[in-house]
């Protein structure tokens, strides 16, 4: 039977595989050696699902979101990430990465953050595990995350703003590649997202398919039937869109829409929709869709959201595209602060910006009123308060009180 799951060899198609520096080749394969065995272990398991149940507070909620369902004729469910501990789906896999760390006797732990959740997920559990802990965030990033960057130190974290490049999520994760080439020995690189080289896309997409794994049992508890008609999730980098289908991926009943960062238009220059602009390239570790030029220098990428402003996305969802079994909406800036502002008036939920990109998709599909979606709240809004808050006052001044 056909799997959209990775191959034994790390790849997901022809995406995937590990292209990393020599220096590095050791802690990849020790890392690729061990994870499937901690992974699997009673032991581990034991622990991990603990501490989500106790410290992280899951099962999040399935909600049926009533008044948003009549708006758009049929039955949405949000997933609620935004209730986890520490306000994002980030904590599911740092939990996970940290126990495997703790286990192949690493005392260092390193990160890259753009939104700044995976950030805060990193030092809440190097605080918890009391290990070290160092954050790259792109110098962009620390201005506009401003909250989260407060966390982190409060956490005992060490925050080092990146000046290079865009100075945002890219340039971050160019940072701790380096620092983890000087320090291969001691050092355990937690990446954030389904991105980098095997086995990271499919460790992080495993230890974030609690999130599926969940929506299975809530449906058939509120449905009578464990699988929707449509999953939607936003995709950046793309782990939370990845825990929210992994058992799903095979299910050719569930349709599948990724939401990415259109930025200013998808042609505009100002974009983050990579699954739409990019070419096949190797960024950071991993053969997938790449923002380039012609002589294959990364484009820039922009977005509203400081979590989506990434020139790549996991193999992962660049195998789903290029299959066709993922539907792939570009959203706006304006189109997901639309859906936001929605979310926030008629449900009372004010959502990230990332997760708005998901909630903007609703109104570019066509739904039947017995169609049952499921939509990931991946974060909440806590962290892009500035953002809502800026754009509120400007609709002030052009007497529009309601966007």
């Amino acid at each position: 039977m056909k799997t959209y799951l990775v191959n034994e060899d790390g790849f997901y198609g022809e995406f995937g595989g590990a292209f990393v520096p020599e220096i590095l080749h050791k802690c990849v394969e020790e890392l690729k050696d061990t994870y499937l065995e901690v992974l699997q272990s009673e032991d581990f398991k034991q622990e991990f699902n603990s501490l989500l149940r106790d410290y992280v507070g899951r099962p999040s909620p399935l909600y049926l979101a009533k008044r948003l369902s009549a708006q758009y004729g049929c039955k949405i469910y949000l997933k609620r990430e935004d209730l986890n501990h520490t306000g994002a789906h980030k904590i599911n896999n740092t939990i996970g990465q940290i126990l495997l760390a703790r286990r192949m006797g690493k005392k260092r732990i390193i990160a890259e953050t753009g939104a700044g959740q995976h950030g805060v997920a990193t030092a809440t559990v190097c605080a918890l595990m009391n290990m070290e802990c160092v954050v790259y965030m792109g110098k962009t990033d620390v201005e506009r995350q401003h909250a989260n960057v407060q966390k982190m130190r409060m956490l005992g974290a060490t925050v080092s703003p990146v000046t290079s490049g865009n100075m945002t999520l890219k340039d971050a994760t160019n940072e701790a590649i380096r620092d983890w080439c000087c320090h291969p020995a001691d050092t355990y690189y937690i990446i954030g997202s389904t991105v980098g080289p095997h086995p990271y896309p499919d460790m992080v997409a495993r230890l974030q398919s609690v999130i599926s794994e969940e929506i299975k049992k809530q449906l058939l508890d509120q449905e009578g039937r464990d699988y929707p008609d449509y999953l939607i999730a936003c995709v950046g980098g793309g782990s939370n869109a990845a825990g929210t289908i992994y058992h799903y991926i095979d299910d050719e009943r569930v349709k599948i829409v990724l939401a990415e960062a259109g930025g200013k238009g998808v042609n505009s220059g100002f974009s983050a929709a990579t699954i739409q602009l990019g070419k096949m390239g190797i960024i950071h570790g991993a053969c997938t869709l790449v923002m380039q030029d012609e002589d294959g220098q990364i484009v820039e990428p922009y977005s509203i959201s400081a979590g989506l402003d990434y020139p790549g996305i996991g193999p992962i969802h660049a195998n789903l595209a290029t299959e066709h079994r993922a539907t792939v909406l570009a959203i706006n800036d304006d189109e997901a602060l639309k859906a936001a502002f929605e979310l926030t008036r008629i449900e009372g939920i004010i959502p990230a910006l990332e997760s708005a990109h998901a909630l903007g998709a609703l109104s570019k599909l066509k739904f039947k009123p017995e169609d049952v979606i499921v939509l990931t709240v991946s974060g909440r809004g806590d962290k892009d308060m500035d953002t809502y808050i800026h754009e509120m006052e400007k609709n002030k001044e052009d007497g529009n009180e309601k966007l």
